[in-house]
């Protein structure tokens, strides 16, 4: 009896626990929600609900080797757990594990073939890994999801595009339909794909609606890059039309600088000899910048090295 109380009271405790690990974690206070998760989780080792969340916590705070450890100590105990299933397919991917997320993605599938969300996440893997055909096989398990779910359509042009598929045109221009504001990525493959099908005015229109989708630089795309891609199309395209040139020039005040895009311009036969010129002009200037930067940082390197002495 006095063991079956003392059993009754751990269980108890490791529930409080929780209730306020789970308290401090809706507030974004990890570091208070671990020490009370963790408090739980001594409290009742069977409390897989403990080892869930302190996973999420790793997660949130960038420990994924943790927190794969964590979801994997639940599925130790709960083979079945598919949020546990997904949360360490994330972990794995953050952490560079692609292969093992695979596999995570794969039994969640085979629980869940249903899954349309999981078997986005699943294509995104497999095109991750540049296995393009198996990413579109999956995604068209799930036609339904493709028009609810604009990524998808998106993903499923996008693997298209890398295999050379001319499908991808008619997926990329069904994904601008069901979008309602495309992003700006997205139309730069667009514009992509219609260019390698020779479609340039229409290659064109999808580089201008990315520009008026893209107001100012992100992360992972900056307005040069699609000027630039506008200047090369027009100036290769229709090398006398002056807009050619001016676009070359936005994208270099914008601050383009990729010097191997802009001296395979340049040698692209293509080009006429005037435009070639003020190229080549733009790039000297571009490299005379980076000499100079490079001889300043030598300099104060050098005074560094001074100082210590």
């Amino acid at each position: 009896m006095i063991l079956s109380s003392c059993v009754s009271r751990s269980v108890v405790q490791a529930e409080e626990y929780f209730t306020i690990g789970m308290a401090f974690f809706e507030l974004g206070r990890f570091q208070e929600a671990e020490t009370w998760l963790n408090r739980a989780q001594a409290a009742d080792r069977t409390m897989v609900a403990s080892e869930y969340n302190l996973g999420r916590i790793a997660y949130e705070t960038g420990r994924y080797m943790d927190a794969v450890r964590y979801f994997e100590r639940v599925l130790a105990q709960d083979p079945d757990n598919v949020m546990a299933m997904r949360a360490a397919a994330y972990s794995r991917i953050r952490n560079g594990d692609f292969e093992i997320a695979i596999e995570l993605y794969n039994r969640v599938l085979d629980l869940i073939p249903e899954s349309a969300d999981d078997g986005f996440n699943y294509a995104l893997v497999l095109y991750a890994l540049e296995r393009f055909e198996d990413s579109e096989e999956i995604l068209n398990k799930y036609p339904f999801a493709l028009d609810e779910n604009p990524p998808s359509r998106l993903l499923l042009a996008r693997t298209q595009q890398a295999q050379g598929k001319p499908e991808a045109i008619d997926n990329f221009a069904r994904w601008v339909v069901i979008n309602e504001s495309p992003n700006p990525n997205g139309l730069l493959d667009y514009s992509k794909a219609l260019e390698d099908a020779g479609l340039f005015a229409r290659a064109l229109e999808q580089l201008d609606a990315s520009l008026e989708a893209l107001p100012q630089d992100t992360l992972t795309l900056r307005r040069s890059t699609v000027l630039f891609e506008k200047a090369r199309i027009l100036m290769t395209v229709d090398p006398e039309n002056n807009e050619g040139i001016e676009a070359f020039n936005s994208a270099i005040s914008a601050g383009f600088s990729d010097i191997e895009s802009i001296e395979e311009l340049i040698s692209d036969n293509r080009i006429i000899q005037a435009n070639r010129e003020l190229i080549q002009r733009a790039l000297d200037t571009i490299l005379e910048k980076i000499r100079a930067e490079e001889e300043q940082d030598e300099d104060e390197d050098d005074e560094d090295g001074e100082d210590v002495d």
